[in-house]
């Protein structure tokens, strides 16, 4: 395996002295090849080797006296290492290039592809009720709690757009009819018209962590990146402190806009449109000519943006870390995208309740069209079958604060270069994230 060196203090050391041995976080392997970095990684897990000083660096390489076998990307304690650095429970092995998607499917149970109707129905109970609870609390909320209220309202309307989601996916109903009546109007409270997020989201799973054809976060090129200043200042912000938000800015671009999809999809996406506009023609002066203004940012605004919150920060969870390449097409693999390259995170039980488990999302993405009640039992299988290949995690901070302050600029050796990296004296915004986010798993 051959190892590229990103740090020049490594190339004055002798042939007896091993990097690798004092240092081992900083190492990035991708298609066989690891490279080693210094500084690039959010400096966690790391204090306890200190040693690693400027000032103590001779003593320390002297003091190694004979050849020791580097730490191999493959091996348990360097992903241990790494997913510690990152805020991961565990960082899956590389995938054998010769596993395909068929495989790891064969291995599924068939009753995890079951779609279950009662199971299905209920899940629309529970949103309906706990969306109803929230406004509820809105409404009676002093205005101290008023935060809480918007935080629960707004992941409960996230389970509309999971069950939506499980209808795009035809694992709502036997009845394909009503899984597009249900997905519209499951959507219409987000805004969101079901057929246009239809298309683009099935393009999302075809071609996950694909360079360019992903419709789902992409890393940002270096050609954009050094376009132009304002550009670079937006996107520094954008894929910032307020990445947790960007899905808006996604919302309002991709899916409004009829020449983004082809002729044969333009009918239902008018449909989807016209269903769209009406609720907000219908419903938002409904809203304004019974509360007023500030009755619309309390019932309706500020839980649209704790869904925004949900939807911006499972997709990029699911998708985004230092150690998940983005792949053009002609070295992309379907099975190493779907299992290897997507991530399992554990979230509060009242949040995977109200969001029907689908942060439960590697088998997912490795078939579609599994019901969201049935995520576990698969995800179970896929870790006794599978499980030394999965990316597992639990929600917490240092897992953000890497994908914040680092998962930014495309780079094919290192999969990401983070901005203050690339212009130091312009990313104040990730220097503040830096500064201000707290660093425990």
């Amino acid at each position: 395996m051959a190892c590229r060196l990103a740090d020049s203090r490594f190339l004055s050391m002798g042939p007896h002295q091993n990097p690798i041995r004092s240092q081992r976080i900083g190492t990035h392997y991708s298609s066989g090849i690891c490279y080693l970095k210094w500084g690039s990684l959010p400096q966690k897990g790391i204090k306890r080797q200190r040693f690693l000083t400027r000032r103590n660096w001779t003593t320390v390489a002297k003091a190694v006296a004979i050849p020791v076998a580097p730490s191999s990307p493959d091996s348990a304690e360097y992903r241990k290492q790494l997913s510690e650095s990152y805020g991961f429970k565990q960082i899956g092995e590389p995938l054998p290039d010769n596993v395909t998607l068929k495989h790891v499917i064969d291995t599924l149970p068939k009753k995890v592809f079951e779609i279950d109707d009662g199971k299905a129905w209920k899940s629309v109970l529970i949103s309906a009720t706990s969306y109803a609870f929230g406004l509820y609390m809105i409404s009676k909320a002093p205005w101290y709690l008023l935060p809480l209220a918007w935080a629960w309202t707004g992941t409960a309307v996230t389970g509309f757009f999971v069950i939506g989601h499980d209808c795009a996916h035809k694992s709502f109903s036997r009845n394909k009819l009503v899984e597009d009546i249900v997905g519209t109007l499951a959507f219409l409270p987000l805004i969101y018209p079901y057929e246009p997020w239809r298309f683009k989201h099935d393009r999302h799973h075809a071609k996950t962590n694909m360079l360019i054809e992903d419709t789902a976060w992409q890393p940002i090129a270096k050609e954009e990146f050094d376009s132009s200043p304002l550009f670079r200042q937006a996107i520094m912000y954008g894929y910032g402190p307020f990445r947790p938000w960007m899905s808006i800015a996604h919302w309002l671009l991709v899916h409004f806009d009829l020449k983004t999809f082809r002729p044969s999809e333009v009918k239902r996406v008018k449909i989807s449109l016209a269903c769209v506009f009406a609720f907000m023609g219908i419903g938002w002066p409904l809203i304004v000519f019974k509360t007023g203004i500030l009755g619309w940012v309390k019932f309706w605004l500020m839980p649209f943006l704790g869904y925004h919150f949900w939807m911006s920060t499972f997709t990029m969870v699911h998708h985004t870390a230092p150690h998940i390449p983005f792949k053009s097409a002609d070295e992309w693999n379907a099975a190493q995208a779907q299992l290897n390259g997507t991530v399992h995170c554990d979230y509060p039980q009242w949040i995977e309740t109200l969001c029907h488990d689908i942060n439960v999302h590697i088998p997912h993405h490795i078939s579609p069209r599994i019901p969201s009640y049935n995520l576990r039992a698969a995800h179970k299988s896929l870790q006794e079958n599978w499980g030394k290949y999965l990316n597992e995690a639990t929600w917490n901070w240092r897992l953000m604060k890497t994908i914040l302050t680092v998962c930014h600029v495309y780079d094919k050796e290192q999969n990401y270069v983070a901005f203050d990296q690339l212009a130091p004296g312009e990313s104040h915004p990730i220097k503040f994230l830096k500064k201000v986010m707290p660093d425990y798993a």
